[in-house]
């Protein structure tokens, strides 16, 4: 069975020899491990080992860990990420735990979550999830409706709108599997040029992370590489 440290030791292997075959420094892709469904225990395990992000796909998971892990007197210091999907009903706990929101897709959710956030934390860093597989099942905004979405982010207070995020269609193809991370890529660089100053791509899970850095991906969400397969 393979330790947290070996597990650990794999995924920063596989993200150094992509960045090495794209032609990119090691410290332009960070990692966030996927603890979704995980206990304190094995989070707890990671950290001690140097992982500082973790993202959370439930609020009540977030809820639970963070609260647990960051109790005084000796808060963990994890930078908490929320990579799910958010109700209009449960903004307020992720607005108070999370450091970042990956699933941005609604101008209403983001301005909750703009209004909720606690003064001393400073802006909430967030991503716009686009759906750019067209799956009618999958979230995120649809490309066309981007540009207005990224405007009404960007001008709420609280909120400091960093990039965009996407969930593709599963592929096992290597090059197939870059054609959606290239469009998110287009997508970020159509922003900048219409003056927005976005420095993520958070895309790229463990079966595809290769295919995500080869296309500019800023951040990669790993779950089952470091925890192994989830609990039934």
């Amino acid at each position: 069975m393979s330790t947290p440290e070996a597990a650990l030791e794999r995924v920063h292997a596989r993200i150094t020899q992509a960045c090495h075959r794209a032609g990119r420094p090691r410290d332009s892709v960070r990692l966030l491990a996927v603890s979704k469904t995980r206990d304190v225990a094995e989070i707890r395990a990671l950290h001690r080992l140097g992982q500082t992000a973790f993202g959370e796909n439930y609020v009540q998971g977030l809820i639970d860990k963070h609260d647990a892990l960051e109790a005084p007197p000796e808060p963990a210091g994890i930078e908490w990420h929320f990579i799910g999907p958010l109700q209009s009903n449960k903004t307020r706990a992720v607005a108070e735990r999370a450091a970042w929101v990956h699933t941005l897709e609604r101008e209403k959710i983001a301005r909750r979550l703009s209004e909720q956030r606690p003064e001393h934390l400073g802006p909430l860093q967030v991503c716009i999830q686009v759906n750019v597989s067209g799956e009618p099942q999958k979230a995120g905004v649809e490309p066309d409706a981007l540009p207005a979405l990224a405007d009404a982010i960007a001008a709420l207070p609280h909120l400091h709108l960093r990039g965009l995020m996407t969930l593709p269609a599963a592929e096992t193809d290597p090059e197939r599997q870059r054609i959606p991370f290239a469009r998110l890529r287009e997508l970020r660089d159509d922003l900048c040029r219409r003056g927005h100053e976005l420095d993520t791509l958070s895309m790229g899970m463990s079966g595809d992370l290769e295919a995500a850095i080869l296309e500019g991906a800023s951040l990669v969400r790993i779950g089952t590489d470091l925890f192994g397969p989830r609990p039934a």
